[in-house]
């Protein structure tokens, strides 16, 4: 289970964004160190033809790396930030809702490191990203 703090933030702050908001992005699983964001297709979301934009799927691996992330925060933690990003695009997602899976593959008391997979409904491979998160911690 997780702090409630956690669930708060990821509910409000990352799944309450405008640009998470905007894109339809969900979260159907939560649970310490790992959660699978879900993305609808939207025509609104393409680059060339049906092709869902890239900067689009980054967007997705970047809040879903940022809540993993959150998932293992307690009281101490004031907030966190995206430190680096890193992306590899494995296929086109054409005209298809995207899931991104993503788990905490290292976690510090300020940092936290999470490899987040995208899949399209057929379980492609779409994407794949390694999301470096910086922790704020509430001073003493």
């Amino acid at each position: 289970m997780i702090h409630p703090d956690a669930r708060q933030w990821i509910d409000q702050v990352l799944a309450g964004s405008p640009v998470a908001r905007r894109i339809g992005l969900r979260f159907t699983t939560v649970e310490p160190d790992r959660v699978v964001a879900t993305l609808p297709f939207d025509p609104d979301n393409v680059t060339v033809d049906d092709i869902v934009h890239g900067g689009v799927i980054a967007t997705l691996i970047d809040i879903a790396g940022a809540a993993a992330s959150a998932s293992g925060i307690g009281d101490s933690v004031a907030g966190g930030a995206t430190a680096t990003m890193s992306i590899a695009y494995l296929a086109p997602a054409h005209a298809c809702d995207l899931a991104a899976e993503a788990v905490v593959v290292q976690r510090g008391r300020t940092q936290t490191v999470a490899d987040i997979a995208v899949r399209d409904p057929r379980g492609r491979a779409i994407a794949t990203g390694i999301v470096t998160s910086r922790i704020f911690l509430r001073e003493a």
